[in-house]
């Protein structure tokens, strides 16, 4: 079956679908069971056709290993109980992250499965974005089989002295994939980074899942990096490779898929070093910090970064790993952080349930979610929002920072956010007030000058216009005034002349 070839469009917006859980709920809704091979078409135009690409999270077969790990884990065990109250055995699939095998779960609709709905996106318009976990497989992948340096080893003694740091297949000690920052996840097997076949088998891996895809989200992608994998490995990893790990891999991948994308998951304020790698996109951790802990000002100082870097961020208040926005913001906060991460440049993540209102996060290793009542305000608001965002027609358009200045001695003009885009004769201007007072202030935009024809600003939210006369904006700027939290996305275009 052949795809319809689809480009990758300038600052996507991507709808994160946790597979399992999903498949799970739309069978109990339609009473009947539901795969990949068999997602009603109904689904795909009301819950994805506002989106550019569809990251299908955890379609790979998952470990038996790993999943007798994860029924036995204390602490994963509360984490089940916090979010579905009774779960039982059946409803522990294991993690999405610990790999068996890269074939299509067979509980999910295996191969045949995966080609049905990347046709039914196709179909729409939409690409199709999967996992990939470069920094290790599950602790019974069959490479463990195999005789060989892909895997950092241990000895007997150590695995004696740390028995959660290391396990044996065999003869042989293996350590278990970890963060340096954390306990190992004893659920997998650690990659080398620095070993050529390693390198090699994840080459062969990715050039196979990119035949049945259009890009990868690479889970911590920063841990193969050549400093922070000596830092974490010491002598263990062997002598550093002349190449970065990524700069071998990505390239290799391109040869063959030009189109293909990488998506880093990194943290640590490497996301630029990642992006130097060869990565189309890096996670802005940094920018969902300030969101949740600092000022408009702090926001702002942030936006400032060069265009290059910026236009390959990816902004998210919500994924698997974070609580949800709205638990974490509360609603308004979360509806004037969504504005933000949706406006800017880069690509922009919305998790499933995020529109919705859900609160109660899920744990990757479950199959199903908690029944939970949808928040009405927030599925009115997704809904305008998603129509209304910089989206194709201002992809390749300018962007930048407006300057807000004070309505006299009011100094809350420093709570507004202001920026642009612009393409031709298109404009579109975003102002959020974030903060939890009434703010106001004037709006200037760099470089444009009003003239003394009027000027119609429509709120595409509201579609309410507002009039103004060319002479006064060159004079004053845009006033608003903007209740707390509140954020505002503006149609800018000059009246025509009778």
């Amino acid at each position: 079956m052949s795809i319809k070839k689809i480009e990758w469009p300038e600052n996507p917006k991507i709808y994160q679908i946790n597979t399992w859980p999903w498949l799970y709920r739309l069978s109990e809704m339609y009473n009947y069971p539901i795969t990949l091979q068999n997602v009603p078409e109904e689904v795909l135009d009301k819950e994805i056709s506002l989106f550019d690409i569809v990251w299908l999270m955890g379609v790979w077969e998952r470990s038996p290993k790993g999943r007798e790990i994860a029924l036995q884990h204390p602490d994963l065990q509360e984490e089940y109980r916090d979010a579905l109250r009774y779960f039982s055995s059946d409803d522990v699939v294991g993690s999405p992250y610990a790999v068996h095998y890269y074939h299509v779960d067979s509980h999910l609709g295996a191969q045949e499965g995966l080609i049905r709905i990347r046709q039914q996106l196709a179909n729409r318009g939409i690409l199709l974005l999967l996992d990939y976990v470069p920094n290790h497989v599950a602790v019974d992948h069959m490479w463990t089989l195999e005789k060989s340096n892909i895997f950092v080893q241990g000895t007997l003694e150590e695995q004696m002295s740390h028995p959660y740091d290391f396990f044996s297949v065999g003869d042989q000690v293996y350590a278990h994939g970890r963060d340096p920052n954390f306990p190992p996840w004893t659920d997998t097997v650690q990659i080398n980074a620095f070993s050529k076949e390693a390198r090699q088998k994840t080459i062969n891996t990715l050039l196979k899942i990119a035949e049945q895809c259009d890009g990868v989200r690479c889970d911590m992608a920063m841990l193969l990096l050549n400093e922070v994998f000596k830092r974490t490995w010491g002598k263990r990893g062997g002598t550093p490779l002349e190449k970065e790990f990524w700069r071998e891999v990505i390239p290799a991948v391109k040869e063959k898929f030009p189109n293909f994308k990488f998506i880093a998951e990194v943290y640590w304020d490497l996301e630029w070093e990642l992006q130097q790698e060869g990565f189309d996109y890096c996670y802005d951790k940094r920018l969902y910090e300030r969101l949740i802990h600092d000022d408009a000002r702090s926001i702002q100082a942030h936006l400032m970064a060069d265009w290059d870097y910026q236009s390959k961020l990816l902004r998210f208040i919500e994924n698997h790993d974070e609580q949800r926005a709205v638990k974490m913001f509360g609603e308004k906060k979360s509806m004037a952080a969504a504005i933000i991460i949706l406006t800017l440049p880069g690509a922009r993540l919305i998790h499933e349930g995020q529109t919705r209102g859900h609160t109660i996060k899920l744990p990757v290793q479950l199959r199903r979610r908690p029944m939970e009542e949808d928040n009405a305000k927030l599925v009115v608001f997704y809904n305008k929002l998603l129509k209304v965002i910089p989206g194709k027609e201002l992809g390749k358009g300018q962007w930048s920072l407006c300057k807000v200045e004070p309505v006299g001695k009011d100094a809350s003009y420093e709570n507004l956010i202001a920026y642009i885009w612009e393409l031709n004769n298109l404009r579109q201007l975003t102002v959020v007030n974030f903060s939890p007072y009434l703010t106001q202030g004037h709006i200037r935009i760099g470089g444009l000058h009003y003239g003394s024809t009027n000027w119609t600003f429509t709120d595409l939210l509201t579609q309410k216009k507002y009039t103004y006369k060319g002479e006064d904006l060159d004079n004053y700027g845009l006033y608003v005034d903007l209740d707390a939290w509140e954020g505002i996305i503006f149609s800018c275009s000059m009246e025509k002349k009778e």
